[in-house]
């Protein structure tokens, strides 16, 4: 058992109406090392950042291995201070949507993170895979407040029906189970108050959770014996409830940890271990108008703070869903989608590439904020993995076979960065899969259609 006493999880939030004291995890310690023992690195975290309809390849791709950090390509210019810390690959394939050939648009977001198909016989429901960040959620989720986190641009409402596949495979990359979709949050504010909590007027704390650990206990109890009296289905959708009733247990569990340590701490038996070095909580601003850059930074900087303070270990963002959005920030009003198909028109092709890079710029932003936050020997992007990227490669002809993704943070020293790689045979299982083992995560067997680990991505 590590010594609780050499672990700084105590911090306190202010501002905007939020505070939070941080729980104190024994597997967490990464303030100053307790004399005659070792110092313990930070976990590492895993975010997931996302762009439909592809990219224009050739400002995209860097031209050569060594041109990546010397002169990369347009769409990655603001990447450019920190592109020693990332790592791209070429030849990432991306799951053959056969039988569903008519249905790109819903199949390029709810693949993203699944590496498989829907169920072809039921294509009405949600029937799919576990996603991987409800993967690593599984595993490192009961140490944290909230086991992930889930944000988006946009409403999850898209209505189409291609191949007669459900709605909600057009809005979701999360999927706590095969049958169970994870919403996300579009608002800051209702973000901030989830992570933190919100206060009255007088900063009293406002109790998120209004279940006990008795109300749990019956919950429970009594839906294990009901389970024995089911069919199969409702096995299932019960099994899927007690899921849910669970992750709130875990935050009970964070929360009541949270108050026992301000508590001590407030009585003077148990001071606060953090690091002098670690840089301080970031501070959110709300932004008041409509400006998109904005929006999504404010929503990076929530996914920052979340990890900062480590209330969740695993994010993900939906930048925009495959229905797009307009950027008038950017000089036009077109939804993203419409100019994807440009049949190689130049000003088609301009919006399209600017989009992108606008995208990947909220995505630098993120990148450039997390390297420069200290945390124990290093700073926040390296003891995380960033994953900014497309489920499609070409949104002009909805091609596959070279998805676009930047891979940004070093995963606590399991990342080799710093390289462009050209020619790497494998495909989004595969990807998906070895990242999981480089945050630790270990698998009993592959994501999607994985068949191996990607060795080169390995320090």
């Amino acid at each position: 058992m590590f010594n609780s006493s050499r672990l700084n999880r105590r911090a306190c939030l202010k501002g905007l109406g939020a505070s939070l004291g941080l729980p104190l995890l024994e597997t967490m310690g990464w303030a100053d090392a307790v004399k005659g023992r070792a110092a313990y690195k930070p976990p590492v975290r895993l975010g997931f950042m996302y762009m439909p309809h592809g990219v224009i390849m050739d400002q995209f791709w860097p031209k050569s291995p060594q041109s990546f950090l010397k002169d990369p390509p347009p769409a990655l210019k603001s990447l450019r201070p920190v592109l020693d810390q990332c790592l791209m690959m070429k030849g990432i394939s991306g799951v053959p949507i056969s039988p569903f050939n008519g249905a790109p648009h819903a199949l390029e977001l709810s693949t993203w993170l699944t590496a498989s198909l829907p169920d072809a016989a039921k294509r009405n429901e949600i029937h799919i895979a576990i996603s991987a960040d409800q993967i690593f959620a599984n595993f490192y989720g009961a140490l944290t407040a909230l086991p992930s986190l889930e944000l988006a641009t946009m409403p999850q409402t898209h209505k189409e029906n291609q191949e007669g596949l459900n709605e909600g495979y057009y809005s979701h990359c999360s999927f706590r189970s095969p049958t169970q979709a994870m919403p996300a949050e579009i608002n800051p504010r209702s973000v901030l108050n989830r992570l933190f909590g919100q206060t009255g007027t007088a900063g009293a704390e406002v109790r998120a959770d209004p279940l006990d650990r008795q109300m749990l206990d019956l919950v429970i109890g009594g839906a294990k014996d009901l389970r024995k009296r089911l069919p199969h289905g409702d096995q299932q959708k019960l099994d899927e409830y007690l899921d849910s009733v669970r992750s709130v247990e875990r935050r009970i569990a964070a929360i009541e940890q949270r108050q026992r340590e301000a508590a001590l701490e407030k009585a003077g038996l148990a001071p606060s271990k953090r690091a002098a070095t670690d840089s301080p909580p970031i501070e959110i601003r709300i932004p008041e108008g409509d400006k998109r850059s904005e929006y999504m930074e404010v929503m990076c900087d929530l996914n920052i703070l979340a990890f900062q303070t480590d209330t969740t270990r695993v994010s993900t963002y939906i930048g925009s869903t495959p229905n797009g959005v307009s950027y008038p920030e950017l000089g036009f009003s077109d939804l993203h989608h419409s100019p994807t198909h440009h049949n190689n028109e130049p000003e088609k092709v301009r919006k399209v590439a600017a989009i992108t890079a606008f995208n990947i710029a909220q995505f630098a932003t993120m990148v450039k904020k997390m390297a420069a936050i200290q945390e124990g020997n290093g700073s926040l992007l390296d003891h995380s993995i960033m994953m900014w990227g497309s489920g499609l490669e070409d949104g002009n002809k909805h091609t596959r076979e070279n998805l676009p993704f930047i891979l940004a943070g070093r995963g606590g020293g399991s990342l080799n960065t710093g390289r462009f790689l050209p020619d790497v045979k494998g495909n989004q299982g595969d990807l998906l899969t070895t990242l999981l083992g480089c945050a630790g995560v270990p698998l009993d067997r592959p994501i999607g259609i994985a068949t191996k680990e990607i060795g080169e991505m390995r320090a």
